[in-house]
């Protein structure tokens, strides 16, 4: 009986080792699966690992399909402060030293603001602890962020929109009375259509155009490549196949010959081959996942829509708990005929039994690229072509939700900006 319940116990201890390999192994995608994996590697001189990126699985896949721009799909853009040749920072250090930063004080408040940019290069950092800290008065402070007016890129550690245009807008070559008027128009940059008929508002409006919106865009990744975890694609007999991208996945190599019969020895090697258990649980997880979507979403696979599916459904079906589903599709990307598509795209919600929120979105976003420019249609009128075309009963308010989740204006804010594209 002892002996039993000692095999239960560490089959039970050998399971949760595994589980709390895997977590963190499957949540990551695929092109951060290495640094997921960092902390079990470490200090484990048994395992060997072979970078799944040195392998070549280009011919597995359609070109088209490649390492495509996710800006193509309706998943939305990734942005980080990143640029191929000098980072942001780098281009702010080799800045804030002599001749605009030449004290030790005044360096240290430029160091301060570079430091606290968010990632559209606004400035959100503690004026006043960095003020008490320092025993200097916050206007000194300002006096010294003012400098960054002459900062590249311009426009770089202002507190907001409005400042940072003003900061522009001093850089550019812009006449005298249409710098007057540029700069009432950056104060009323929401109702910039009552300047219309202002003498320089074309030189003004011209200029403005041309203004970095937001100041760090030259080094924000508008789109980012991303590496699929799954292919779905049709094969030669017209057969729906989905596959692992196997060839990214890291190789690791256990070395078990050691000649040291030790426990620190028989600890590692029972530690590597749970990173491998963890490796083909993600795989047999992933690859679950992939046919269930291909079983409920064939219809997406062959050009039509994506159908009302839920984390639940899939959940269900696999035994598992609805936040597990989530972790294994987070941060996951399958390549398929249609393009490649993060995996929360295909779980949506129902607005009947056959129309999803997704199907509702897209017909939106055609109507409103159809729209006259005059006479923009007002969420009413959005609403009753959806009604039409879906045959299903809907209110106003979900139509304002549905275009808020889309960033798109209302009709009269719509109707202001045609008139403003000149």
């Amino acid at each position: 009986m002892a002996l039993k319940v000692r095999q239960g116990a560490e089959l039970k201890n050998k399971l949760s080792n595994t589980l709390r390999n895997w977590l963190p192994v499957l949540q990551s995608s695929l092109g951060d699966l290495g640094e997921a994996m960092a902390p079990f590697i470490e200090g484990n001189p048994l395992i060997e690992v072979k970078s799944g990126f040195e392998e070549n699985f280009e011919k597995k896949i359609p070109k088209k399909a490649l390492y495509q721009n996710i800006s193509n799909s309706r998943t939305e853009q990734i942005e980080a402060l990143t640029i191929q040749n000098k980072s942001l920072f780098d281009v702010l250090d080799e800045q804030i030293g002599a001749p605009l930063f030449p004290t030790p004080i005044s360096s240290a408040i430029a160091l301060f603001v570079v430091e606290n940019l968010d990632e559209n290069g606004y400035y959100e950092g503690n004026t006043l602890a960095f003020c008490d800290n320092n025993n200097i008065d916050e206007e000194y402070f300002e006096k010294i962020r003012s400098r960054f007016a002459h900062v590249e890129p311009i426009g770089i550690g202002s507190k907001d929109l409005r400042e940072s245009f003003v900061y522009q807008l001093d850089s550019s070559a812009i006449g005298d009375e249409a710098y007057v008027l540029a700069l009432e128009m950056i104060e009323a940059l929401n109702t910039l259509h009552t300047f219309a008929k202002e003498q320089h508002f074309t030189e003004a409006m011209r200029t403005i155009s041309t203004f970095r919106n937001p100041p760090s865009i030259e080094y924000l990744e508008k789109s980012q490549e991303v590496i699929p975890d799954l292919m779905i694609f049709f094969n030669s007999e017209n057969e729906i196949t989905v596959e692992l991208n196997d060839s990214h996945y890291p190789t690791i190599t256990i070395d078990t010959e050691y000649a040291i019969e030790h426990s620190y020895v028989s600890e590692k090697i029972k530690e590597a081959k749970n990173l491998v258990d963890a490796l083909d649980m993600r795989k047999a997880t992933l690859n679950k996942v992939g046919l269930m979507i291909v079983e409920y979403q064939y219809d997406f696979f062959i050009g039509g829509q994506i159908k009302p599916l839920t984390l639940k459904t899939l959940a269900d079906e696999f035994g598992h708990n609805p936040s597990t589903i989530s972790r294994a599709i987070a941060n996951k990307y399958i390549a398929c005929d249609r393009g490649v598509f993060a995996m929360k795209e295909f779980f949506t919600t129902a607005i009947d039994e056959d129309t999803s929120n997704a199907a509702i979105k897209e017909f939106l976003v055609g109507l409103i690229k159809a729209e006259p420019r005059d006479k923009p249609l007002s969420d009413m009128k959005l609403l009753g072509s959806i009604e039409e075309k879906f045959k299903v009963k809907m209110v106003r308010r979900t139509i304002a939700k549905y275009r808020k989740q889309l960033n798109i204006a209302g009709s009269s804010e719509r109707k202001k900006l045609y008139k403003l594209d000149v």
